[in-house]
Formats: structure tokens, C-alpha cells, sequence
């Protein structure tokens, strides 16, 4: 059901204030980040008072037309995506949507690193690979889970594909799972990770870009199945 409420009309200091706005914003020649001038001279430059302009600015940063950044200035536009709350997005989304957007980034992230990854970044992910099967904890594992991922996506050498991975995991850390820890105090022997995991570490060492991406993606899906259930 959509929200009812609606925002009450502005009072007349408002929206003269409003107006002007508008008029300075239509022809004012601003840096190319479109970042505005200081709050106080911005009151000088069309005589009203700070109170009023803030109460107008709020207003133009509801309508989207503007968006505050703390610390750096008001900016006009749109707020741009990569300056996204993470806490707020968490908030709105899942654990199966965080895994769906793994299932969509981190197949061509190995497909990449088969292709780009050095001598050296796959041996540190085979080190990776073995402490992962090493570790004596869940806590453990799940750090070195963590590194493995992250140096397959080092390794695909995109610097953008990596920001984006990094922006998911922080999602990920701050989405609740509300799944149990295993009864077992750590991974055991037969843990579908391992198996899963050795694929992938495979695959980029010969330099097999659509099998990493496959074992990427069959490894996230056992991964999801666990998740939503359909894996005991």
C-alpha cells in the first residue's frame, strides 16, 4: 500500500525563498560538479535569511534536485549511486537478493582472473584456498572465505568491478541473515566450499575463463541452495 502522507505546502517565506532558488539555480554558472556556494554567502547572494534557506534547500533535496554531502557542500543533481547509505540499502534488502547480486558479479570476476590474475596472485590464492580447508574455526573460515573472494576480484584486475564487490560485501555484512551458526564448532572435513573452491582455484591457475565462471557460479549456487534451504 503507497504512503498517504504528503508534505505540508511551504509558508510563504519558504517559498519565496523557493523561487529564488529556482532562479539562481536556472542561471548561475557553477563548478562542474555542480557544487554550490557556501550556505552563508549562498543567504548573502539572494538576501534571505539561513533559516529560510535551509527550509528551501531541504525542500529542493526532497524533489531530488539537490543532494548534501556533510563535510564537502550541496552539490545539484541527483545523489550519485556510489554515495548510496549502505546501512540504508542493507536495510531494504535480503539475503537472497545479496546473493543474487554475487550470482550476477562474482562469475565474471573469475572469469577475469583466469584471464588476467599474475603467477603471484595465484599463488596467494591457493594459499588461500589450503588455509581455508585449515581453519579450526567457523570464525576462522569465514575471514578466509572472505580474503579468497576478494583476491579472486583483485586478480581480475577491474578496478570497478572490484569497487562494486567491495560495495556488495559491505551490504552483506550489515544485511541480517538470521541462520544459525552449524553445530560444529568448525568446517567440517567434507565442507561443499572446499570442493567448490578448488574448482575455481583450478580453473584460473590454467587459464579456463568460462570454466571459473562456472565454478564460480555452481559454487554461489550451492551456496544459495544451503541458504534458502534446498541443501541440507
Amino acid at each position: 500500500m503507497m504512503d498517504q502522507t504528503v508534505d505540508s505546502p511551504p509558508d510563504a517565506a519558504v517559498s519565496g525563498v523557493l523561487t529564488q532558488l529556482y532562479g539562481f539555480l536556472s542561471a548561475a554558472r557553477l563548478p562542474d560538479d555542480g557544487r554550490l556556494p557556501p550556505e552563508r554567502e549562498l543567504a548573502e547572494l539572494l538576501g534571505v535569511k539561513r533559516a529560510e534557506l535551509r527550509k528551501g534547500l531541504a525542500v529542493l533535496e526532497r524533489e531530488g534536485q539537490l543532494w548534501r554531502h556533510v563535510g564537502k557542500g550541496t552539490f545539484v543533481g541527483p545523489r550519485p549511486p556510489q554515495l548510496l547509505d549502505i546501512s540504508d540499502l542493507a536495510q531494504r534488502s535480503n539475503p537472497l537478493q545479496v546473493m543474487k547480486a554475487r550470482i550476477g558479479l562474482e562469475p565474471e570476476l573469475a572469469r577475469l582472473a583466469a584471464i588476467n590474475a599474475t603467477a603471484a596472485e595465484v599463488t596467494t590464492l591457493a594459499e588461500l584456498n589450503t588455509a581455508c580447508r585449515a581453519s579450526t574455526t567457523w570464525r576462522e573460515y569465514e575471514a578466509y572465505d572472505a580474503r579468497f573472494h576478494h583476491q579472486i576480484a583483485e586478480a581480475a584486475h577491474n578496478p570497478i568491478l572490484l569497487a562494486l564487490l567491495e560495495a556488495l560485501n559491505a551490504v552483506r555484512r550489515a544485511v541480517t541473515w538470521g541462520r544459525p551458526r552449524p553445530s560444529h564448532s568448525s568446517p567440517p572435513a567434507d565442507h561443499h566450499s572446499f570442493d567448490d573452491h578448488d574448482r575455481i582455484v583450478d580453473a584460473i591457475a590454467h587459464r579456463e575463463p568460462a570454466g571459473a565462471a562456472d565454478a564460480m557460479r555452481r559454487h554461489l549456487q550451492n551456496v544459495e541452495d544451503r541458504l534458502i534451504g534446498r541443501s541440507p
